[in-house]
């Protein structure tokens, strides 16, 4: 067998040489790599594949997510995910959680950094939950203003403009050492 690196699309090799394998597309006339790795050729039974060099993260139930959040709907947030488990993403995957009692209160707003637990992989989309005590706003800043905030009971305030809002504060909130927190 023969390796050589190949980029997502490169030419790998054309369709009356070899099969189709793993990490490759045939587009009527070449084999192309659908991965970044390594070209491997199984010359006994002509077939192209491409071993992956790297697969991007994605967290499995039960993993502890870090994120930041990018979208606010009716009963649901999606959540930019930053770290799994105490480990940098930047795989750009995003997670959406259901906000149970969402209409009654503000768990969360655009931009606030979150940690969130995730409970499956349903359709294609990856859910998370908000609901344990640990589990919740990490990082926010005044609404209003955009000023520092501190923890009020379930509120936070501005120390700035004074503006107080409703958020679902985790027990860690204020704790700038996010990567540490997700490993525990």
């Amino acid at each position: 067998m023969s390796q050589k690196p190949a980029l997502p699309g490169d030419k790998v090799a054309i369709i009356e040489e070899f099969e189709t394998g793993p990490n490759t597309f045939d587009d009527g006339q070449s084999i192309r790599s659908s991965v970044v790795g390594i070209t491997e050729f199984d010359k006994a039974n002509r077939i192209a594949k491409i071993t992956e060099l790297k697969k991007p993260a994605v967290p499995k139930a039960g993993d502890i997510i870090i994120g930041n959040v990018s979208a606010l709907m009716n009963n649901m947030f999606a959540i930019n995910i930053l770290y799994i488990n105490g480990k940098a993403n930047h795989s750009g995957l995003e997670c959406i959680c259901q906000a149970k009692g969402a209409k009654k209160r503000i768990l969360a707003r655009v931009s606030d950094i979150i940690m969130i637990k995730m409970i499956c992989l349903l359709n294609g989309v990856m859910h998370a939950t908000i609901s344990e005590p640990e589990l919740g706003v990490l990082f926010t800043q005044c609404n209003k203003c955009g000023g520092k905030v501190v923890a009020l009971g379930g509120n936070v305030k501005c120390i700035d403009c004074g503006y107080i809002e409703e958020r679902k504060l985790s027990t860690k909130f204020g704790n700038s050492d996010f990567i540490k927190l997700s490993s525990n």
